[in-house]
């Protein structure tokens, strides 16, 4: 090794770089509290963990006590996390009030994720992001979220009767108005995304993505990485499920949660896909005990640099725990191998029941 080489090596390795897929550091150097940073799109930076918000609100079972959950965030904060993720659908509006009150304090030093354009009237899912909705609908999220602007707004499903290039345009008049500093879309389709990117810049996309789902490695991959456009993986830990703590004796309460609905979370798609949470506690073992949920994160975090999970959690202990995730690293043929074993598990469910109006959203057939 020359002179110059090795010195960069020892730099690296008292940085504390962690090494991903291609043995490259994943992670940019700044620290937070022991927690990397990386950069989305162009220059939004964020904590390399977020905080999917949601489940402290709804649709995962009762609302939690709003006490309890403010001192989670703030714990969060404490320990380095930056980056933070709602929606105005969801409560709806209950989870935004709480961010916002849980962020007062700090806001200057965090950046807030939220979305538009998802509504369920009559309980049926409706898709509107004209460009007088969006701007309702950013005035209400910023009037709830107790601040001036929203770091990333994004569009929360496609709405596919409103010209993607409109969309783009209303975002693009909204930062120079000030009022968001980045923008993103969450599952959209390849077109949708290059039409989008030509007209106002990506900044990330807002997809789900886990050991269980993969699906968006096919192309979407290419294409952002092309257009220089981030990632936030959504459902890191697949509703939950590679947490390891569900199996065939799980039951979700159909009136308060949603995952009753999903076919993969089901009593009998649950029981028979134990198999691959088996297959994070081999990997967990070899790495020192490391819990699945931490395996699962740290999988995420070193297949690409751009990309940012936010797994939810109302759980003080279970936030402790998936914040270790960031100090996992792997070798590239120890990432061969356990991508080469992961291709062979084939698991059970869809994640939106087939024909459906959510799962035609996600795949943007609508």
């Amino acid at each position: 090794m020359k002179r110059r080489e090795f010195l960069k090596t020892i730099s690296l390795l008292s940085a504390g770089a962690v090494l991903g897929l291609n043995g490259v550091n994943i992670m940019a150097k700044e620290r937070s509290a022991g927690i990397p940073k990386r950069i989305l799109g162009k220059d939004f930076k964020v904590s390399a963990l977020g905080l999917g918000c949601m489940g402290m609100s709804a649709n995962h079972g009762k609302p939690r006590d709003k006490k309890e959950m403010i001192n989670l965030i703030a714990k969060a904060y404490d320990a380095g996390i930056t980056f933070y993720d709602t929606a105005e659908i969801y409560g709806p509006h209950t989870n935004e009030e709480l961010v916002g009150t849980a962020l007062k304090p700090f806001r200057k030093k965090v950046a807030i994720g939220t979305k538009f354009g998802l509504y369920y009237p009559n309980g049926k899912q409706v898709e509107d992001a004209r460009p007088e909705t969006i701007r309702k609908a950013i005035e209400g999220s910023l009037k709830r979220l107790q601040t001036d602007y929203i770091d990333i707004y994004y569009q929360h499903r496609v709405d596919n009767k409103v010209p993607i290039e409109e969309v783009a345009g209303t975002m693009k008049d909204l930062v120079k108005e000030g009022k968001l500093l980045h923008w993103g879309i969450s599952e959209p389709n390849i077109e949708t995304i290059k039409r989008a990117h030509k007209e106002f810049p990506i900044t990330a996309l807002e997809n789900q993505y886990a050991m269980s789902f993969r699906r968006h490695e096919e192309k979407t991959f290419k294409v952002i990485e092309e257009l220089g456009i981030g990632l936030v993986a959504y459902s890191p830990l697949d509703r939950g499920y590679l947490a390891g703590h569900m199996d065939g004796n799980t039951i979700f309460d159909p009136k308060l949660d949603m995952r009753a609905s999903f076919p993969r979370m089901s009593r009998d798609a649950m029981a028979k896909n134990r198999v691959i949470i088996d297959f994070l506690k081999e990997i967990g073992h070899e790495k020192g005990g490391a819990t699945p949920a931490q395996v699962a994160l740290a999988w995420i975090l070193a297949q690409k640099p751009y990309i940012v999970p936010i797994p939810e959690t109302t759980n003080l202990s279970h936030l402790e725990e998936n914040i270790k995730a960031v100090n996992i690293s792997w070798t590239k043929n120890e990432m061969d191998e356990i991508n080469k074993k992961l291709a062979g598990i084939k698991l059970v469910g869809e994640r939106y029941t087939p024909g459906s109006v959510a799962a035609k959203s996600v795949y943007n057939l609508i």
